[in-house]
This record gives C-alpha cells, sequence and structure tokens, in this order.
C-alpha cells in the first residue's frame, strides 16, 4: 500500500509539475532559455556584423595599403569564402565533438583573428587573418540555430527563428553605419577590434548560459561516429571552386571568362567526386538519403532561390538609385538602409507568426509575399521612383523575414539530435550559395535588361528597364519556388499513407 501511494504521490508532483512548465511555456520563456537565446543572439550578430562593417572599409583599406579595389576586396571574399566552404563540415563537428564546446571555440577564434585583422601589418596578412575569422564565423552560423532546439521550447521555435533572422539583419543594418562613425573616429583597424569586447562577452554567455554537452551515445550514433575528412575536403573545393566561378570576373571587367569556366568545370566534377565518396563513406559528412525526403530538399533550394532574389536588392538597388533616379551617394546609403532596419523590426513579429499559424502555411505566405515585392519592385519603381521603390522593398523584406523563420522552423523540428549541426549549416550553405550566385546572374540579368554597353555610363532610362527586367526575374524565380514547395508537400502528402503502412 505504502509503494502504491508512493507512486501516486509521484506522479501527481510530474503531473504539477509538466503543468507548470506548460504554463511557463505559455506565458513566455524560462530565464534560462532567455539568456541562452541571447547568448546565441549575439553570436548571430558577430558573424553578420563581420561582413558588412568590413564592406564599407574596403576604400579605406585600398589607400591604406596603397592596393587596387580588386585587391582589397579580398578582405570581403576571404571572409565569405571561408564560411561558404566550411559551414557545413563545422556543423557536423558539432554533432560530433559537442556543439557548446565547439562554439566556443568558434567564437574564441573569431574574437583573436579580429585582433589579427586589426594588427595586420600587410594586406595579404589582414585577408589571411579574415579567412580565419570567417571559419570562426562558420562555427557560430552552423550552431547558432542547431541550438534552439535544445534551449526553447518547441511551441517557440518559431519566435526564437524570428530572433535569430533579427539579430543577423540589425548585424547587415548596424555595419555601414558604425563602420563609417569608426574609420572617421579612429582608423580603419577600429572596424576589426570592436569585435573584440563584443567576442569576450559572447564567449562568457555562451559558457554560462548553454546547456553542456552530452556524452557521445543516442540512438543515431552520432556521437560515436568518425569525422569524415575525405568528404570535407571534396566539398570544400567544391564549393570554393563554385564561389570563385561566381564572384571572380575577368581583367576586361566582363562577364564569364575561362578561368570562371574551368572552375566551374571543376565545381561540377567535385560535386561528383563527393557524392561518390559519400556514398561509399560509413560515417558521411551529409547522408544522401535526406535528399530523398522531396520537402527537405525543397526548402534547402528555396531558400537558395529567395537569397538570389534578395541579393538583387543589393546589387541592382545602388545603381537604380543613383543612376535612374539621381540621388547623391548620402541618400543612397539612406534608403539602402530601410531594407535592413524592416528586416530587423518584422523578425520577432515573424517568429512569432510562424508559432501561431504553423510553419508550412507561413512559408507559402512568405513566398507570395517576396514575389508581390518584387512585382512591386519591377513595376511601382520605374513609374513612382523612390517612393515605389520603398513600397516594394516594404512588402519584399518582411515576406522574406516570413520566409526564413518559417522555413528554418520547419527544417529544425523534428531533426535528431546528431544531426542538427550538419543541417544548420546545410541551411547556411543554401543561403549563401544563393547570396553568390545572385551576385553573379542578378548583376548579367540587369546588363543585359538595361542593354547597356557600361551600366555606370548608361542613360537612367536604360537603368531603369534594367531594374525592371531584374525583378521580373526575381519574381519568377519566387512563384519557381512557392511551386517546388508545394509540389513537394503534395508528393510528401502522397507518400505519407504508404510510409505508414505495416
Amino acid at each position: 500500500m505504502k509503494s502504491v501511494i508512493a507512486k501516486m504521490a509521484k506522479q501527481s508532483r510530474q503531473q504539477e509539475a509538466g503543468a507548470g512548465q506548460a504554463q511557463a511555456e505559455q506565458a513566455g520563456l524560462a530565464p534560462s532559455a532567455r539568456w541562452a537565446l541571447a547568448s546565441l543572439s549575439l553570436s548571430m550578430l558577430l558573424s553578420s556584423l563581420g561582413t558588412s562593417i568590413a564592406n564599407v572599409g574596403l576604400p579605406a583599406l585600398a589607400q591604406a595599403f596603397n592596393a587596387s579595389f580588386e585587391q582589397a576586396q579580398w578582405i570581403v571574399i576571404a571572409y565569405l569564402l571561408a564560411i561558404t566552404t566550411l559551414v557545413v563540415s563545422v556543423g557536423r563537428l558539432g554533432d560530433i565533438m559537442g556543439r557548446r564546446r565547439l562554439l566556443l571555440a568558434g567564437i574564441f577564434l573569431f574574437t583573436v583573428a579580429s585582433v589579427l585583422c586589426g594588427m595586420a601589418p600587410t594586406l595579404w596578412l589582414l585577408i589571411a587573418a579574415r579567412a580565419v575569422q570567417g571559419l570562426g564565423a562558420a562555427v557560430m552560423m552552423a550552431l547558432t540555430m542547431a541550438f534552439v532546439g535544445e534551449t526553447v521550447p518547441k511551441a517557440k521555435t518559431g519566435s526564437a527563428m524570428g530572433l535569430l533572422g533579427t539579430m543577423s539583419a540589425v548585424g547587415t543594418a548596424l555595419g555601414p553605419s558604425l563602420g563609417g562613425v569608426l574609420i572617421a573616429w579612429l582608423g580603419w583597424r577600429a572596424i576589426f577590434l570592436i569585435n573584440a569586447p563584443l567576442g569576450i562577452l559572447a564567449l562568457y554567455w555562451v559558457y554560462r548560459h548553454l546547456p553542456a554537452d552530452r556524452r557521445a551515445g543516442g540512438a543515431d550514433g552520432a556521437g560515436r561516429a568518425r569525422f569524415d575528412s575525405l568528404g570535407t575536403l571534396l566539398l570544400a573545393v567544391t564549393l570554393a571552386a563554385y564561389a570563385l566561378a561566381m564572384t571572380a570576373r575577368p581583367h576586361d571587367g566582363g562577364g564569364f571568362g575561362l578561368l570562371n569556366l574551368a572552375l566551374l568545370l571543376g565545381a561540377v566534377l567535385g560535386a561528383g567526386f563527393f557524392v561518390l565518396a559519400e556514398s561509399r563513406s560509413a560515417s558521411p559528412l551529409i547522408r544522401l538519403a535526406m535528399f530523398r525526403d522531396p520537402a527537405f530538399s525543397a526548402s534547402l533550394a528555396a531558400n537558395a532561390l529567395v537569397s538570389t532574389v534578395m541579393m538583387a536588392t543589393l546589387v541592382v538597388g545602388p545603381f537604380y538609385l543613383s543612376r535612374a533616379l539621381g540621388l547623391n551617394a548620402a541618400l543612397v546609403g539612406l534608403v539602402l538602409s530601410i531594407g535592413p532596419v524592416i528586416s530587423a523590426l518584422s523578425g520577432v513579429l515573424a517568429g512569432r507568426m510562424v508559432d501561431r499559424l504553423g510553419a508550412p502555411f507561413m512559408v507559402i505566405a512568405g513566398l507570395i509575399a517576396m514575389a508581390a515585392g518584387s512585382m512591386a519592385l519591377s513595376v511601382l519603381a520605374p513609374l513612382f521612383g523612390i517612393a515605389g521603390y520603398l513600397a516594394g522593398i516594404a512588402v519584399l523584406t518582411p515576406g522574406y523575414q516570413l520566409f526564413q523563420a518559417a522555413n528554418n522552423t520547419a527544417v529544425m523540428a523534428d531533426v535528431q539530435p546528431g544531426q542538427r549541426g550538419v543541417i544548420s549549416g546545410m541551411l547556411t550553405l543554401s543561403r549563401n550559395l544563393g547570396l553568390i550566385t545572385g551576385a553573379s546572374v542578378m548583376g548579367a540579368v540587369f546588363a543585359l535588361a538595361s542593354r547597356a554597353a557600361g551600366i555606370t555610363t548608361a542613360r537612367p532610362e536604360a537603368v531603369a528597364a534594367g531594374m525592371q527586367g531584374t525583378f521580373t526575374v526575381a519574381a519568377a524565380l519566387t512563384i519557381a519556388a512557392i511551386i517546388l514547395v508545394a509540389a513537394s508537400r503534395a508528393l510528401a502528402a502522397r507518400n505519407a499513407p504508404a510510409s505508414q503502412a505495416p
């Protein structure tokens, strides 16, 4: 009898604890989860700030090192290249060795590399330090989303993803203005050294508030898995070749040259060898069977497509505002900053909408808003000038934030703990590949649509025609993403009864 009573009392306590936890989740995040999310947000802010703050410093850096603009661009390219080539690999490494341990190492590496950037005596040492800084940023980008599943209740995943998206947008928006002030007051070295105190704070918060790594084990055996060195090397070489093929420019300043074609061919061959190596590996970097899930493959493809569309605003926007509308540099910078500001303000709201209405529905809603925004930029901007441009941005940017929060939530919601790092890395990779592709492809579409020999000397009406053509293509890409996502869901629903059959 005593044992029965004790058992009933224990069950009662468990029910009370469960009810209390449910009420806490309904009321909001627990203090420990809030501090953990603050740690992840600061890591995301640092990694995005590392890109945007360096862009504004390129003219000063070229002057300081007596270098050409093409040489100075490698300060940005080295950072982005390190992130793109290594983000999946470091995500997988976090799954194997422990995500908290690796995130601490990544933040430490980012912080030390930032100091080395600020002290660099030559341009090429600065570029090398930026590549190391990019490696640290890759760790932070890959593991912040992976940690959401361990630190935030599932019902609040969308809000957490929205907050991370907001911090990424804040870093992007803050970089140009903060970088300009630091360069004017303290010189170019300050744009890198500013990361040191922020990095130290992030180190303390992550060490203090993120849960400790669990010992290897688990159903998926990820803890006992070995790191796929061959797959990592092949993927890094493949992605580096592709990224360089998209960003390198021939000496005549034209489109693709022989070097670009050779790099693109190398990327294709590298992809083939990577697939072959992964199919034979006992512990692959990326499990190819994951791509049999149509919803997962469509999410990655849609992520790349919408990032290509968003890159068009960064590539085409400055030319349109300056050449077609005749705005000076200060006004161009002010107008371009409105997009990231809207993105920062809408991120948290987008996450809450995902939690309330569901990720699958909001993915489609976000894509529809992006298609409408692209069409507005294509039609309204040439008709109404700056007012039409801002109207399109005001629809496109919140749509992108809504898609990102919903898509990331949908992908990460049911991922096994031992695969969260690599899946998070693949989401970041698909986004970066879209940005890299968009810089090249949407720039080429803009040049073709404007029908001008040189964009910098094109007449205003030619630039306006290029703007219209570019965002017509952007709208078509977004509609293609909608069709892709909808078709993948229909296919998954058709296959569901067969997969659930005994």
